[in-house]
């Protein structure tokens, strides 16, 4: 009876040390994948967020759907610091009540990127609705700037193998990013600064958003912009990024 309890007690232990490693396994894989925002497939389309590179490039992207107020400011601080490629992910319905601002984008050497139509879940569409909406989105979008895009980022950043897909069907790269400046909660702007600069490294693709929600986009910006030029850092375009690298990807069950 002892010999038993003893043995007993090792398989005990054993089984608690599989666990607690299990569970310390389970909470690196959950940590690495909310730091992972973006999957593809393993062998067909892929989904970009990030150049494989050593040079020291970045790009800039900025996400709008609504409002008119904030997009002047942030370009005119791309202007004063001399990004001209910065791309906008524009909902086209956005698109269609402000064409002067897309124009203006434009007119300012910026790249324009399609950011869906409805603003609509794509993942929560069937297959169809979602090429009737990036159809829907680039036929406008080519009406007002004279080009049809081709870099797509879904609404809200979601989508699935499906959405890949189609999206690739239609003759789009989709665009999604590695590092998130949190601006949309509007946090401070020593908070968005913060999100950005530590995180930055080569070949990484920003987020932020130009919609009047966002109201520390504007201030944040030229210290993030002269942080990262201190830190060697250059700005191009997600076209160059594409280029230059394979999109880094997880398979989509």
């Amino acid at each position: 009876m002892k010999f038993f309890w003893i043995f007993h007690a090792k398989r005990i232990k054993q089984l608690s040390l599989i666990i607690v490693a299990a569970f310390f396994t389970a909470g690196l894989l959950y940590v690495e994948r909310s730091q992972i925002a973006v999957f593809s497939t393993s062998d067909g389309p892929q989904a970009f967020y990030k150049a494989e590179t050593d040079d020291k490039q970045i790009a800039l992207t900025f996400n709008i759907s609504w409002g008119e107020n904030r997009i002047g400011p942030i370009l005119d601080i791309l202007d004063q610091k001399e990004v001209d490629h910065a791309t906008f992910f524009i909902s086209a319905s956005w698109a269609e009540r402000y064409p002067d601002l897309v124009q203006e984008i434009k007119d300012r050497g910026h790249s324009i990127g399609s950011h869906g139509y409805q603003y609509k879940d794509y993942t929560s569409l069937d297959n169809e609705k979602v090429r009737k909406d990036i159809n829907q989105s680039s036929q406008v979008l080519a009406e007002l700037t004279g080009e049809r895009p081709i870099l797509l980022r879904p609404p809200n950043g979601s989508f699935n193998k499906n959405v890949l897909q189609v999206a690739d069907s239609q003759g789009f790269s989709v665009v999604h990013w590695s590092v998130n400046s949190k601006d949309y909660q509007n946090p401070g702007v020593d908070s968005i600064v913060e999100e950005v600069v530590p995180s930055t490294d080569s070949g990484d693709i920003l987020l932020f958003h130009a919609s009047d929600s966002v109201k520390q986009t504007h201030k944040a910006l030229p210290i993030i912009i002269d942080q990262l030029r201190g830190k060697g850092f250059t700005f191009t375009t997600v076209e160059d990024l594409m280029a230059s690298t394979k999109a880094k990807n997880e398979e989509i069950k």
